[in-house]
């Protein structure tokens, strides 16, 4: 399995190999020994979420408090979306940089998303399933978002299709407004965090 860092540090593309035949077709999408030498460290899987949405549906942008937060490796086992990672660690380097990967049901390429980074992703056709396999169970106390029409941000949302957002991530604060509210991780903390996880590990 190939992966390559994305402009977000600690987020990461992995392009697995597809075995189709006659019968259809069989491949990994995840795999640990990949994982491990891309971030470092295994991932816990506490938790695994299915969503299936509609064209135009967008998710996100989504965190949790770190540490812990919640790690993510994502797929998309059926459909197509474009998938989006955002920095909001604050003192990041590319604190509020984004990165975007097509993730589809031909390819089947997968996502890594680091505690503390923003995670968000839009349906591009009906019926489109995202599998997320997650470090930490969902902790409603612990979970926030940032708007993802924020102009701010600027993510990039295709023209052509009519945005399907959730009252809940509608009524998310802009990234000023979490900055200010100091809702957003620490870069700091997050960092720490990821070398307690490889120290674990080595």
């Amino acid at each position: 399995m190939d992966f390559r860092p994305l402009k977000v540090p600690d987020a990461f593309e992995f392009v697995p190999r597809v075995f189709p035949d006659e019968r259809g077709l069989f491949v990994a999408p995840f795999q640990e020994e990949a994982l491990v030498r891309a971030a470092g460290h295994p991932l816990r899987v506490a938790q695994t979420n299915h969503s299936v949405s509609r064209a135009g549906s967008i998710r996100g942008v989504h965190f949790a408090d770190t540490p812990p937060g919640q790690a993510k490796y994502v797929y998309c086992p059926s459909g197509s979306l474009l998938d989006v990672v955002v920095d909001l660690r604050v003192g990041s380097p590319t604190f509020g940089e984004w990165d975007s990967v097509r993730l589809d049901s031909t390819e089947f390429r997968a996502v890594y998303v680091a505690e503390g980074i923003g995670h968000a992703f839009i349906a591009l056709e009906d019926n489109t399933v995202m599998a997320y396999l997650c470090s930490e169970p969902y902790n409603p106390a612990g979970e926030h978002g940032v708007n993802p029409l924020d102009p701010e941000l600027d993510l990039p949302w295709p023209a052509d299709l009519a945005p399907i957002v959730s009252e809940k991530d509608k009524a998310a604060p802009t990234l000023a407004e979490a900055l200010g509210q100091g809702l957003l991780p620490s870069y700091a903390d997050c960092v720490s965090y990821y070398e307690k996880l490889r120290s674990a590990h080595r």
